[in-house]
C-alpha cells in the first residue's frame, strides 16, 4: 500500500498490485500473493522447499491465472526438475508444450569461463529476454541465484551485475522470484537481500527432538500489509501449503441452534437442549473418566440424523474404538459402512503438529462434516509445545467448516487449569 497526492494536495490510498501464488494458506498471510512485476527474495537452507514453492509459483501462475511463466535453473535440468514434481501432479512437459512454460539450465562453471575486468552478464540478459518473448512471460524464476557466485570468481563485477539484473526485471514488467542460500546468521551467503528490497521470504526446515517441521516468514514486503509472524508450511503429495494457524480471525458467525450430546441427562443439564452448533467443546478429565465414550455418544447422535462425522484419534486404531463402543451399547461401524462416519487414526509422532493440522484440513475440506471429534489432543503435547498446540488447536476448531455448522469436540486428559 502506498500514499500519493492529489493535485489538491489530498492524500489518496494506491494499493500495491498483487501476483496471486496459487499457494494455499500463502496469499492470505500475503495480503494476496507476491508483488506483482516486481522481484521477490526467496531464501532457505537446502531441502528447505524452495525450488518446489518457485515451481508451485510457475505452475499455478500458468494454469490458473492465465500468467506463462519461465523457470531458468543453474543447478537442475528441465527433465530433473520436470521429474522432481511430477509426484504432486505438475506436469511440465505439458505445459512447455502449450507455450505456458519455459524451463532453460544455465550451467556455469568456472573453467568455462575467461573473465576479463569488463565482464557482465549481458548474455544471460539475452537469453532470459528470448525466453520471455518466446511466450509472453509474465513470472519469471531464478533458482538458485548463489550458483553464480560458485561459478565466476569477480564477485564484485557480480554483485554489480546482479542490480543491474534485478533492475531489468522490473523494467521487463514480470514479477520474479530468486532463491538463494541462506547464510551464516545472514538471510543469504551473498547477501542478495539488499538487491532484492521490495519481497524477502524465510524458509526454515528445522528438527526439534527428532520432530521435523517447517516454517515461512515474510521478512520485508515494501508497500503492503502482511503476516509478519511464522507460519508452518506442509510439503506432501499434494504440494506445499501454508497454514495461517496465527492469522485467523475472529469474524465466524454463531449459531443459536442446538444438537443433542447423545446422552439425554447431559442434553437437560445444558438447558434441555445439547450443545450450540458450530461450537467448540472440551472435555477433560484422567484416564478411563468416560472421555471417548461421551464422544462416541456424540457421533452416534450426530449419524442418527443424518450428519456426516469425522473422528481423529491418536491413541487408538479405529477398530478399537468400534469394539470398545459396542461394550457400552454404541454400534459405530453401521455409520462407518453407511459412510457417515469417518475415522482417521494416527500415533502423534507420525507427523509434526503442522503435517496434523494439515490432514485435518484437508479432510475436513473432502468430508464435509458437520461434527468432528478430536480424541484426545492432550497426545499432541508429545511433538510440540504447549502453545504450538494450542496455535494450532485455534484454527482447527475455528475451520471446521461452514460458519453455520460444524461443532469441533475435543478430549484432553488433564491439562494445567486455564491451558487452554
Amino acid at each position: 500500500m502506498a500514499i500519493a497526492e492529489t493535485p489538491g494536495h489530498h492524500s489518496r490510498i494506491v494499493q500495491l498490485s498483487k501476483s496471486p501464488t496459487g499457494i494455499d494458506g500463502f496469499d492470505q498471510v500475503a495480503g494476496g500473493g507476491l508483488p506483482a512485476g516486481r522481484p521477490t527474495l526467496v531464501c532457505g537452507g537446502a531441502g528447505c522447499g524452495k525450488t518446489l514453492f518457485a515451481i508451485s509459483f510457475l505452475v499455478h501462475g500458468a494454469t490458473r491465472f492465465d500468467e506463462p511463466g519461465v523457470f531458468m535453473s543453474f543447478d537442475e535440468s528441465g527433465d530433473e526438475l520436470a521429474q522432481n514434481v511430477a509426484s504432486l501432479g505438475f506436469d511440465l512437459p505439458g505445459l512447455v508444450e502449450k507455450k505456458k512454460l519455459v524451463l532453460d539450465h544455465v550451467k556455469i562453471e568456472r573453467r568455462e569461463i575467461e573473465e576479463t575486468g569488463d565482464y557482465d552478464l549481458e548474455g544471460l540478459f539475452v537469453r532470459l529476454g528470448y525466453a520471455i518473448d518466446s511466450i509472453g512471460a509474465r513470472r519469471v524464476v531464478l533458482d538458485t541465484i548463489e550458483s553464480l557466485f560458485a561459478g565466476l570468481a569477480n564477485q564484485s563485477i557480480l554483485r554489480a551485475e546482479l542490480r543491474r539484473l534485478f533492475r531489468w526485471l522490473k523494467d521487463r514488467g514480470v514479477t520474479a522470484m530468486i532463491t538463494g542460500e541462506r547464510g551464516e546468521g545472514t538471510l543469504t551467503r551473498q547477501g542478495l537481500e539488499e538487491y532484492v528490497s521490495d519481497a524477502v521470504i524465510v524458509l526454515d526446515h528445522r528438527v526439534t527432538e527428532q520432530i521435523s517441521t517447517r516454517r515461512l516468514r515474510i521478512v520485508k514486503y515494501r508497500g503492503s500489509a502482511h503476516g509478519t509472524n511464522e507460519y508452518p508450511f506442509l510439503i506432501d503429495e499434494d504440494g506445499l501449503s501454508v497454514l495461517p494457524v496465527t492469522s485467523i480471525g475472529l469474524t465466524h458467525d454463531a449459531s443459536s441452534e442446538r444438537i443433542s450430546t447423545g446422552v439425554a441427562r447431559l442434553d437437560m443439564m445444558l438447558g434441555g437442549r445439547g450443545y450450540f452448533r458450530g461450537s467448540t467443546i472440551l472435555v477433560s478429565g484422567t484416564a478411563g473418566a468416560g472421555k471417548s465414550s461421551l464422544a462416541a455418544h456424540f457421533l452416534d447422535a450426530a449419524c442418527r440424523r443424518g450428519e456426516r462425522c469425522l473422528a481423529f484419534v491418536f491413541e487408538e486404531s479405529p477398530q478399537q474404538v468400534v469394539r470398545n463402543m459396542r461394550s457400552i451399547g454404541i454400534d459405530l461401524q453401521r455409520w462407518v459402512e453407511r459412510g457417515l462416519l469417518e475415522f482417521h487414526a494416527a500415533r502423534p509422532s507420525l507427523h509434526g503438529l503442522e503435517m496434523h493440522l494439515s490432514r485435518m484440513h484437508r479432510a475436513i475440506d473432502r468430508f464435509q462434516p458437520s461434527v468432528v471429534v478430536l480424541d484426545p489432543v492432550s497426545s499432541l503435547l508429545r511433538v510440540a509445545q504447549q502453545t504450538d498446540v494450542q496455535a494450532t488447536l485455534t484454527p482447527a476448531s475455528r475451520t471446521a467448516g461452514p460458519s453455520t455448522s460444524r461443532p469441533t469436540w475435543r478430549s484432553r486428559r488433564s491439562w494445567t487449569p486455564g491451558s487452554c
